[in-house]
């Protein structure tokens, strides 16, 4: 078992020497080695030993800790209930460990119990029911006794025997009561291997869990700290910011594996529990080294920026910024507008709310120029660096989800002259296919299969619908397959040949779809969850083994399967967006516009929201800054709180 700090022996003395004589009001504790804390001398030392004794027996019996403590009275709070769940919380007990908590003079007592944890309501309320007797009598070390028997299943008979029934029934009897106590024995080694179990699925369960949050988390940071660091750039020029770059790469570098981890934990192949326990350690482990090597940077890079220090000219330098943003948001929507005519509304899907999100942002950075302008004023420079930094991300945000606009108009452009030239090259595909001997039809079936891509593919880009990304998709998928029939067919160097041609149009795809995936996440990141970061990330690593590859041939699956991962974290982003509350994005009642799209481009943190807590990295207590994600909290289980306890 784990071994805890024991405070609660400094604190007892020190509460002994200050208080006054009699009954006081304890605090919520810190738990010390042992599974019994005593501050009021309910148990002689003797009964204390026994009492270790019985609830190490108890652990090793069943898989569950009993921990106990004896106070005078609850205080801060004075509910039983919330004063021993704070302590449960405070001292990081698990969901298989329980906290008794026993009040002596206000003659109180609550079991704390996780949600998830192994014992049923039941099982507890029959435990309450045996502890209260022992209670009501002054019996405490009775009390932790029943506790134990109590969860071990133990129970204790009586009666009169039988005299005179002779030898046979005699030896009847002993047989009887050794098949009983057998089966007992069994099914409580049973019930405890089934408690272990379950113990151990829920926490691979907070395990992966944690990944998926470890992932989410670190994604945003080296994001964050990116965009800090080109704050940084334009006011100190690339040689004082080059070693932050360096530390964002190494930490990219980390979350690129930890993506690539969880990715083989999504696929479709089955993995072992010892797999899946191996790879979210990892995952976790990637991404805390990945933090902290931009929380080694940290430090230097607020001694850089010494943004409290430059706060009256880092305002200064918003207005100008501010104004080019907002200028800019006409040439977007007149260019969102004109992509109306020509594409289908489902191509123009990733940018349709851009505009407006832009405007939100704005507005969330006139709101921080606002309160910055007036904090310094006050002479808080702390509290106006902390707004200036919220202005600074919410203008970037605007400005990317602009660029986005423009850079989904080439994208789609480029696209249907991609897609008419592929058209082209597949139909001579077909006659090539028609053309070969074909003894086991394979050949005239991959022919009329990819005539049929190509008929859909039109459909997709009639005027006035075009659908340019999905029908180059669509089309993509068909050359592949025709490729794989006809492969055997080509000599070494067709095949090289055709390689060459198609990689730098399929590479160009992808990364149209990479860099559309990226904008739509970035600008959207308070609601993207990790199952699209992961997808983005395998599409980008893709990618770079594509142009990394000494082939064509060997390159041009990896840039194939960047295309078709690059669709499927776009997809898996804007089911997160879609879901991000409701109505809306993230919207509820009273909130305004500005400060739900601050939540949804992942601008609102620490305390901006109210929290005040530093998330690690640069910045403080500032939202975003350069520096690590991390959860606060750790295994808690399912929560705790629950019906129980009560006087004795």
């Amino acid at each position: 078992m784990r071994a805890h700090w024991p405070i609660s022996i400094v604190l007892a003395a020190l509460l002994a020497v200050l208080a006054p004589a009699g009954a006081h009001a304890a605090d919520p504790v810190t738990l010390g080695a042992g599974y019994v804390l005593d501050e009021v001398g309910a148990l002689s030392s003797a009964e204390t030993a026994a009492a270790e004794a019985e609830l190490a027996h108890l652990y090793t019996e069943t898989g569950v800790d009993l921990y106990v403590a004896f106070v005078d009275t609850f205080e801060n709070p004075s509910s039983s209930q919330e004063w021993a769940d704070e302590v449960a919380a405070m001292n990081g007990l698990g969901p298989s460990q329980y906290l008794l908590a026993v009040a002596t003079e206000s003659r109180q007592f609550y079991t704390s119990a996780d949600s998830a944890g192994p014992l049923s309501e039941a099982e507890l309320t029959a435990m309450e029911a045996a502890v209260k007797p022992e209670l009501s009598d002054g019996d405490y070390a009775g009390a932790i006794t029943a506790a134990v028997a109590s969860v071990s299943g133990d129970t204790s008979t009586s009666g009169d025997s039988g005299v005179g029934a002779g030898l046979v029934w005699a030896l009847v009897a002993v047989i009887a009561i050794g098949i009983v106590w057998w089966i007992i024995w069994a099914m409580r080694r049973r019930r405890a291997r089934a408690k272990r179990a379950a113990t151990a699925a829920a926490d691979a369960e907070q395990l992966a869990r944690q990944a998926s949050s470890a992932l989410v988390a670190t994604d945003d940071a080296i994001r964050t700290s990116a965009q800090e660091v080109e704050f940084a750039r334009a006011g100190y020029g690339d040689a004082a910011v080059s070693p932050f770059e360096s530390a964002i790469s190494e930490a990219r570098a980390l979350l690129t594996s930890a993506f690539a981890i969880q990715q083989q934990l999504d696929d479709a192949t089955p993995d072992t529990p010892e797999q899946i326990e191996a790879w979210n350690t990892q995952i976790v482990e990637l991404c805390e080294r990945a933090n902290g090597l931009l929380d080694e940077k940290a430090r230097a890079f607020d001694e850089l920026r010494q943004l409290e220090k430059n706060a009256p000219a880092a305002l200064a330098a918003l207005a100008p910024l501010r104004e080019s943003t907002s200028a800019a948001i006409e040439n977007a929507e007149a260019t969102l507008a004109g992509l109306a005519s020509p594409y289908h509304p489902d191509a123009l899907s990733s940018v349709a709310d851009n505009p407006r999100q832009a405007r939100d942002r704005i507005a969330f950075a006139d709101e921080r120029i606002v309160a910055a302008q007036t904090a310094l004023e006050a002479g808080d420079t702390a509290q106006a660096a902390i707004d200036i930094r919220g202005a600074e991300d919410a203008l970037a945000q605007a400005a990317d989800l602009e660029k986005a606009i423009d850079t989904l108009a080439s994208d789609l452009a480029a696209a249907v002259t991609a897609a008419g030239a592929l058209i082209a090259e597949l139909e001579g595909d077909i006659v090539s296919a028609r053309a070969l001997p074909d003894p086991d039809g394979r050949l005239a079936g991959i022919a009329t299969s990819t005539a049929r891509h190509i008929d859909q593919a039109r459909e997709m880009l009639a005027p006035g619908a075009q659908r340019p990304l999905r029908a180059l998709q669509s089309l993509e998928a068909a050359n592949a397959q025709i490729d794989q029939v006809m492969q055997a067919a080509r000599d070494a160097q067709a095949q090289a040949q055709r390689a060459s041609q198609m990689l730098a149009q399929v590479s160009a795809q992808a990364g149209s779809q990479i860099s559309a995936t990226e904008d739509f996440i970035a600008s959207r990141r308070g609601a993207v969850g990790a199952e699209a970061r992961t997808r983005l990330s395998q599409a980008q690593a893709s990618l770079a083994a594509a142009q990394q590859s000494p082939s064509p041939t060997t390159a041009l699956p990896h840039a194939q399967r960047a295309a078709q991962l690059a669709g499927q974290a776009l997809s898996a982003a804007q089911r997160d967006v879609g879901s991000f509350g409701a109505p809306g994005y993230g919207q509820r009642s009273g909130d305004s516009g500005a400060m739900l799209g601050a939540v949804l481009g992942g601008i609102v943190m620490g305390s901006m929201m109210g929290g005040g807590r530093r998330r690690g990295g640069f910045g403080g207590g500032m939202p975003g800054g350069f520096g690590g994600g991390r959860r606060s909290g750790g295994f808690s289980g399912g929560g705790r709180g629950r019906r129980g306890g009560g006087r004795f």
